[in-house]
């Protein structure tokens, strides 16, 4: 990395995988290396995305045009009666990313942006840290559908219903998706959001036929869910389709 520009990251933890860490340092190791510093989390932070540009900025800035996006994303809290807002959001890393790569296309600066690959020891600790938060807490489908819109709701029982009335699937709730399973194997995952299904599709680049070019090639992404694809449900006329897509990585699988 060179210490002539700044640069916009985004930050992982293991200990808090709900959230990121957003923000703007000179010297990226350094900011990292304070962060380090603590023993207040278990895992350490981890540099998941960057994005250089060529002058200095403030984390204000920043923060203000996500808090302009959704200001229901950043994470504030009260202490001691005060207000304490802070620079973490309660966003997915890939949708984080998402973010970064739409402000790179628009200035036209996509060699700009960064994915940091994971080193073994890095995803060995998520592994870790997902099974302790699992081991803690018993996650159900109420879990999931917590706060979730009547017509987000109705679109997940619809495509259960549908997925289960042509295989014979097991639900498995983790923290952050749902894992439908047969014999072990993950068929598909599914995550709730408020405004559609995100679904990933358990099947390696290059082996799912999507005639509709429904699904997103996430091989080279960090993701939740298991296989090399993903795809978003917003409305029950496309869950058709998607249960297509979903035949295919039970075929595959088994």
């Amino acid at each position: 990395m060179s210490d002539t520009v700044g640069y916009i990251y985004i930050l992982t933890n293991p200990s808090f995988p709900e959230y990121v860490k957003i923000g703007y340092a000179d010297d990226i190791k350094k900011r990292l290396k304070q962060l380090n510093n603590s023993e207040c989390t278990p895992f350490a932070f981890r540099l998941y995305a960057y994005y250089e540009v060529n002058h200095r900025l403030t984390d204000m800035k920043l923060h203000n045009i996500i808090d302009k996006l959704n200001p229901e994303l950043r994470s504030i809290d009260n202490v001691d009666g005060k207000k304490r807002v802070r620079e973490f959001y309660a966003i997915t890393k890939e949708d984080a990313y998402a973010i970064f790569d739409a402000i790179a296309q628009i200035n036209g600066l996509e060699s700009n942006l960064h994915l940091v690959e994971q080193s073994e020891k890095e995803k060995r600790e998520e592994r870790e840290a997902e099974e302790i938060s699992n081991d803690n807490l018993d996650y159900s489908e109420d879990y999931h559908l917590e706060n979730i819109p009547h017509q987000i709701k109705e679109l997940y029982y619809l495509l259960k219903k549908t997925v289960l009335s042509e295989m014979d699937l097991e639900i498995i709730f983790h923290k952050t998706y749902i894992a439908f399973k047969y014999k072990g194997k993950n068929i598909f995952d599914a995550k709730i959001l408020k405004s559609k299904l995100w679904l990933w599709i358990n099947m390696p680049k290059g082996t799912l036929k999507d005639e509709k070019e429904f699904t997103r090639d996430v091989s080279d992404i960090g993701h939740q869910g298991n296989g090399d694809y993903d795809l978003t449900i917003s409305n029950e006329k496309e869950i058709e389709y998607v249960l297509e897509l979903i035949k295919q990585s039970f075929n595959y699988n088994n």
